[in-house]
């Protein structure tokens, strides 16, 4: 797929939607996305995933961020994001777009 995406984006909103945590839906621990992404699509350290996450929920560092974060995810000052214990996530509306895709077999989808 040409997104831009890395693999460790596509399976954390793979995961997302899996869980049902579209835009609509009520916003859940971070810790719970990033074991379920772990332990399902991504075996190579919660550091990496949790990361990535935070990265999609930055506002400054995406023109269109993918993930709708609720409590600290940094600044642009360089300030780091909070423990995955206190933050909270969801899907934006674009990426729901963007994994809706999947449903429809917009793309061909295989496993790795």
């Amino acid at each position: 797929a040409r997104d831009g995406l890395k693999p460790v984006h596509r399976r954390i909103l793979y995961g997302m939607s899996e869980l049902g945590m579209f835009y609509t839906a009520p916003h859940k621990k971070s810790a719970r996305i990033v074991g379920d992404v772990l332990g399902k699509y991504h075996p190579h350290g919660d550091s990496s995933v949790y990361e990535a996450m935070v990265r999609m929920a930055q506002d400054f560092s995406l023109r269109y961020p993918l993930i709708d974060g609720h409590g600290n995810f940094g600044s642009v000052d360089g300030d780091e994001a909070a423990a995955m214990r206190y933050t909270e996530a969801r899907m934006s509306k674009i990426a729901g777009a963007m994994v809706d895709g999947i449903k429809k077999n917009t793309v061909d989808f295989m496993d790795n």
